[in-house]
């Protein structure tokens, strides 16, 4: 994938009855199926079951198996309920009659109402000074470990941009935080609400576990840890765009028992706050497998 029109063609899934679809796979460099792919196809399946002029504003999900990438994926979508100013579906998914992953959402009627939020974090360095995963291949490529190269090297619809660096050849413990500015690839400007939306959670999935990995980088890594995640939830707050990048602010309050937790909240470069995640996932040690 290169551009938000193949990314689009993975999300949008294909009916088989009024509330049925079927969705199909693409890595993103691991064995199995990219969370976030599956949590942005059930959003797609419950958006496509509303009859009434509501948005998404909360989404609640765990993943209870490994997706396969060979096989296609069926949602199913339950009405659970449909009043005056809130609707929420129930998203079950499947490969083989095996339930792989599930997902309530709610989607609330336009009101006015009071408003705040957090500040973004300031003295960020902005996207046009950093490297991104494709400048940090091309400029380190012979000194990457042959993971990251190879997970560097998948083409994807997304520029990411962390705001530092770290070296993974040297195992040193960091803070419990990460920041990453994100933009798509493509023509954006045709997106509605809900197509961002369902985008936006498929991103989400990405980077956030890093915070969760920090603490632990001297003696923690992908290539020695067992990872997955096992629950992910997300609050959309405001509109957005994708014509500017977007800041991912994520920290790690708690990793224990084999568990990391983390959570983020997404900007927009004005500093607007968009949207908020939380996750937890899988940090269980090789060793002790």
């Amino acid at each position: 994938m290169t551009s938000v029109d193949d990314l689009l063609s993975l999300l949008v899934l294909d009916p088989t009855s009024e509330n049925e679809f079927v969705g199909f796979s693409k890595t993103i460099g691991s064995p199995n199926v990219f969370g976030g792919q599956v949590l942005a196809q059930a959003v797609n399946a419950a958006c496509r079951t509303m009859t009434r002029n509501r948005v998404l504003h909360s989404l609640h999900a765990y993943f209870l198996e490994r997706g396969d990438l060979e096989i296609p994926i069926h949602y199913k979508v339950t009405v659970l309920r449909d009043g005056g100013s809130f609707s929420v579906r129930r998203v079950t998914a499947s490969q083989q009659d095996k339930v792989i992953f599930i997902l309530a959402a709610s989607f609330h009627k336009s009101e006015e109402g009071y408003s705040h939020q957090i500040e973004m974090k300031s003295g960020l360095k902005q996207p046009e000074d950093l490297l991104s995963w494709t400048d940090i291949l091309r400029k380190y490529k012979n000194f990457l470990p042959e993971n990251i190269k190879t997970f560097f090297e998948i083409q994807r619809p997304i520029d990411f941009k962390p705001t530092v660096i770290a070296n993974p050849m040297k195992r040193e413990d960091l803070p419990p935080f990460n920041d990453v500015w994100f933009r798509l690839k493509g023509d954006v400007k045709h997106l509605d609400l809900p197509t961002k939306q369902q985008i936006l959670t498929y991103i989400s999935d990405y980077n956030i576990l890093v915070s969760a990995f920090n603490p632990h980088a001297s003696t923690a890594h992908w290539g020695n840890t067992q990872t997955a995640s096992l629950d992910h939830s997300m609050w959309f707050f405001r509109d957005f765009d994708f014509e500017d990048w977007l800041l991912f602010s994520m920290e790690s309050p708690n990793t224990h028992g084999a568990r990391g937790f983390a959570r983020g909240h997404i900007f927009s470069r004005e500093g607007k706050l968009v949207a908020s995640v939380a996750q937890e996932g899988l940090m269980r040690p090789k060793t002790n497998t």
